[in-house]
């Protein structure tokens, strides 16, 4: 049984990861509490194994409370802001960057990382760091995550394509997916996956990233258009 706290300044927010929580039998809410400094008091005298951590609250954020830790407990961020996802990585505590809306199979993706056994060092590092390694003519090459801006399959090959160069890997869409964090990268065709960060332009069912015009099905257009940071 894992030890929850909830902390967000968004009484809606809380509802919903508590409810969330309450569909698993593993995770139990020990208090939640709508700003960080209340929070510490509780942390430094009860014993919590997982935070459910807002980004932007007043008094004090969501990193500012981390760092006020002298051993921090396992962290799932929930936030509306994308931007942080590479600060994020900084912290080993963090295990996982849920961008709200949240939906229930990508929490329990991030909750299934907190209480997995820790035997593949190269699994871990992958998800919590700024690069990754893949198999190209029995080497292992190392690339720059946030470098990535368009991910293309073509057969039984990848193509992983990057500001300076393309890599082609012989893997599927499923396996590079998962090792790409969620809020920089989206699926947004059977045959492609890009960087949000990289995107110039969009019109109707197609997204230009760089020189290259992506199109966007109809199934994962809505789900594009919930991640932008839309001006209405």
């Amino acid at each position: 049984m894992l030890k929850c706290l909830i902390i967000d300044d968004e009484e809606m927010s809380r509802a919903i990861i508590e409810y969330y929580c309450s569909k698993l039998d593993h995770l139990h809410i020990v208090n939640q509490f709508d700003n960080a400094l209340d929070a510490i008091q509780f942390i430094n005298t009860n014993t919590v194994d997982l935070v459910f951590l807002d980004i932007h609250m007043p008094e004090l954020n969501g990193f500012d409370f981390i760092d006020s830790l002298n051993i921090p407990p396992k962290i799932i961020l929930t936030t509306s802001d994308s931007n942080f996802a590479l600060n994020a990585f900084e912290y080993k505590c963090i295990v996982d960057y849920l961008v709200k809306p949240i939906k229930f199979p990508r929490f329990i993706k991030a909750v299934t990382k907190v209480d997995a056994p820790k035997s593949s060092v190269e699994s871990e590092s992958i998800e919590k760091a700024n690069e990754m390694y893949v198999n190209i003519d029995r080497r292992l090459v190392k690339i720059n995550i946030p470098d990535i801006y368009l991910i293309e399959a073509k057969g039984d090959y990848i193509n992983i394509k990057t500001e300076t160069k393309n890599h082609i890997v012989h893997t599927t869409m499923k396996k590079i997916e998962d090792k790409l964090p969620d809020s920089l990268f989206l699926k947004i065709h059977r045959s492609f996956i890009i960087n949000l960060k990289k995107i110039i332009d969009i019109e109707d069912n197609s997204v230009l990233i760089k020189k290259e015009v992506v199109p966007v099905s109809r199934s994962n257009r809505a789900e594009l258009m919930n991640r932008l940071n839309l001006l209405n």
